[in-house]
């Protein structure tokens, strides 16, 4: 059974991070994705051997240098058949390519354009360089990660180039595919990192207005300083996790902790001795012997587990959450699906790999194929 973007077609050109983050879930969902690579691998940032790039799983892979004389019109050969278009340059790269949406959407009306950049397509800092850690810096969310008293803590690079990202391309990129089958037109879609990143904190601009939030780091309910919204160190030198925001859940906490004489919950003044309290507790168990204390408990509990413990956690071996591609262990998509479900359609592919066979689903006879790899098209079967 197909995912529900099954007929989709996409067209990638390779970048790094988020755009084909957004591929990759397109892809998840059953769009047939197809990556315009460079011919020769060139140093993005990450060097790795292709089929440890989870991000490009699920596609296929045709090669083209977009800076000889015939590559423009290849590429735009390939537009006419697609019904989106993603790319992760900086702004003005596509245009100087003679790739920009005005002329692809003059060749395919009904093109979905999407552009992933960090700081927008326009702006003062638009042709600036960046990473994650500068767009959420910008965006304000980085001062909010984070202990009291200490410096600004980079969560990965999760919220710009995923979260804040390639996730918005991606749902903005779904959104204008649906708003193209009732107008027949496309359009382009502008996703920037900052932007994306200052979304996720929206629920946080109502804490300020209503005076809910102290923009002072670790002294707010969900940045640690809420002694029942924290991490502890166990006595094996691991960590659990606790989140008893509400009082039932934290009744139930200082149950299964057996303690006695614990300050009121939202005693500000006493929250100090409280996480002190709490520290010198878990510290008498290893982390193992507080999950079975904490066994079938709604305090709002769950150990600290590493990328790889998580995979062989029983809940998720229980919901399938790792699949294995080509070896290599990885998140399965998600959401899931009642009756399109999302799945990996095959493992990420060399450059070239598959090109020729998505060409001819797309509706290239062999003498048309035949004439893009003359031209400087590639392709590797």
């Amino acid at each position: 059974m197909a995912g529900p973007l099954a007929g989709i077609r996409i067209l990638e050109f390779e970048a790094i991070g988020p755009a084909p983050f957004a591929g990759m879930l397109l892809a998840d969902m059953g769009a047939d994705v197809l990556v315009v690579d460079r011919p020769a691998s060139s140093d993005l940032g990450l060097k790795r051997e292709r089929w440890y790039d989870v991000l490009m799983r699920g596609k296929r892979s045709v090669t083209l240098d977009l800076k000889s004389p015939a590559a423009a019109e290849i590429a735009f050969e390939l537009v006419a058949k697609t019904n989106a278009l993603i790319e992760g340059y900086r702004p003005g790269v596509m245009e100087r390519l003679g790739l920009g949406p005005d002329a692809a959407l003059a060749r395919n009306p009904r093109l979905v354009y999407g552009r992933m950049t960090g700081w927008g397509q326009d702006g003062p800092l638009a042709p600036r360089a960046g990473h994650d850690i500068n767009y959420i810096a910008l965006a304000g969310v980085l001062h909010a990660f984070g202990r009291r008293g200490e410096a600004p803590v980079p969560p990965l690079n999760l919220v710009g180039d995923f979260g804040g990202g390639g996730m918005l391309l991606g749902f903005g990129v779904a959104c204008a595919l649906l708003e193209a089958q009732r107008s027949g037109k496309g359009q382009v879609v502008d996703a920037a990192m900052v932007e994306g990143a200052s979304l996720l904190a929206a629920m946080f601009s109502g804490f300020l207005a209503a005076k809910d939030w102290s923009e002072e780091r670790g002294v707010n309910v969900l940045d640690t300083g809420a002694p029942w919204y924290n991490v502890y160190e166990t006595k094996d030198g691991k960590y659990v996790s606790i989140g008893s925001i509400e009082t039932r859940f934290f009744e139930e906490l200082i149950q299964r902790l057996q303690l006695a004489n614990v300050p009121p919950q939202h005693d500000r003044s006493r929250w100090p001795e409280m996480k002190a309290l709490f520290e010198k507790t878990f510290k008498a168990k290893t982390r193992d012997e507080w999950v079975r204390a904490f066994e079938g408990s709604d305090a709002c509990f769950a150990p600290v587990l590493s990328f790889s413990e998580a995979r062989r956690d029983p809940h998720n071996v229980f919901r399938r959450s790792t699949v294995e591609v080509k070896g290599v262990e990885q998140p399965a998509p998600a959401p899931r699906y009642s009756r399109t479900p999302a799945t990996v359609l095959r493992a990420p592919p060399e450059r070239g790999e598959g090109g020729a066979q998505a060409l001819l689903d797309w509706g290239f006879n062999e003498t048309e194929l035949n004439s893009l790899k003359s031209r400087g098209l590639g392709t590797k079967e």
